[in-house]
């Protein structure tokens, strides 16, 4: 496994870049790789050559998380204005606005089959579900509050919640705290499972292997990734590199890797079954708030991965 750089884009947006994903090729339309800055803006770009498509504007304050539909025909963007835009990624037009309080929008992902935006609540220490086909509130998943403490208690600021992901299936759901827990929820019953433990410091991004739905992957402020069965609870491997936060983390589509952006500027490769990183990528100047792998035509390997940056900066490379 090994990744190679394949072109970058200085300057993408006037400001820092931290969120990055990929809009899935349509009938229509190719696929798209989608970036959200603190410019206020959601790019669209041709990965064939880094060509701007389309610039979506309409948020106040810095974007902060993008999600594209498995459909690739609309996406989502969330801001530190507390709304979240969806939009047509074809023609740009909005197609809804959900608002929520301030400090409660921090990261979202469509579920599998589209049905669901799931948004990672911040302090409400919540994971709110948004029907697609109505754009309305259907379901609050709430961390329960750990044992002994009192709904006055401030102790539950700690469950913030700054990430979220779907299991391959939608049935499950995770989010990673401020504490540096994992919450994993059974979402057809609405129903809390388990947390899952391990980190000491905040959880930014969490991932699950396309191949073994029981396997989760996190990445963390502790400088550290791990990886977990998700289903029996079990910490299973844990993995060090990075000389800063960590704050992005994906599995590649053959499963067999994982890649990190972290504060430390680089981005990494890690072989699971080494434990390690086999890979140090260096061509950013400032820390990494995004990586994502693109399946290309429908294979396993042949992947694109896209990197995003405080340095204002894109860049792709190819994973083979």
């Amino acid at each position: 496994m090994k990744l190679a750089w394949l072109r970058s884009l200085e300057t993408s947006h006037q400001d820092c870049v931290w969120a990055c994903a990929w809009a899935p090729a349509t009938d229509r339309s190719p696929g798209l790789l989608l970036t959200g800055s603190l410019d206020e803006t959601v790019k669209l770009w041709n990965p064939e050559d880094l060509s701007l498509v389309r610039t979506n504007t309409g948020h106040c304050l810095g974007v902060i998380s993008v999600a594209a539909h498995p459909s690739g025909k609309i996406a989502a963007s969330a801001s530190m204005d507390s709304f979240i835009r969806v939009f047509d990624v074809e023609s740009n037009n909005t197609i809804a606005t959900l608002e929520a309080p301030p400090s409660e929008v921090w990261h979202m992902q469509f579920d599998p089959r589209g049905t669901t935006l799931a948004v990672a609540g911040g302090s409400s220490a919540s994971v709110k579900l948004w029907d697609t086909a109505e754009w309305k509130l259907v379901s609050t998943l709430s961390i329960p509050r750990t044992e002994g403490s009192k709904p006055s208690d401030k102790g539950n600021n700690k469950k913030f919640v700054l990430s979220v992901v779907w299991s391959p299936s939608g049935r499950q759901l995770a989010c990673g705290s401020m504490d540096g827990s994992i919450s994993v929820f059974d979402v057809p019953r609405a129903k809390f499972l388990h947390h899952l433990e391990g980190h000491t410091m905040p959880v930014r991004s969490l991932a699950y292997s396309p191949l073994d739905p029981r396997v989760l992957v996190s990445g963390s402020d502790d400088e550290c990734i791990h990886m977990y069965d998700a289903e029996g609870k079990t910490l299973f491997s844990s993995m060090s590199g990075h000389s800063s936060w960590v704050l992005s983390v994906d599995v590649s589509p053959d499963g067999a890797a994982i890649a990190s952006g972290s504060s430390d500027r680089t981005v990494k490769l890690w072989d699971p079954k080494m434990r390690a990183a086999v890979q140090t990528m260096t061509n950013h100047t400032d820390q990494v708030w995004g990586v994502r792998f693109e399946a290309v035509g429908g294979g396993v390997r042949g992947s694109l991965l896209a990197s995003v940056s405080d340095d204002k900066s894109i860049s792709l490379y190819t994973y083979s």
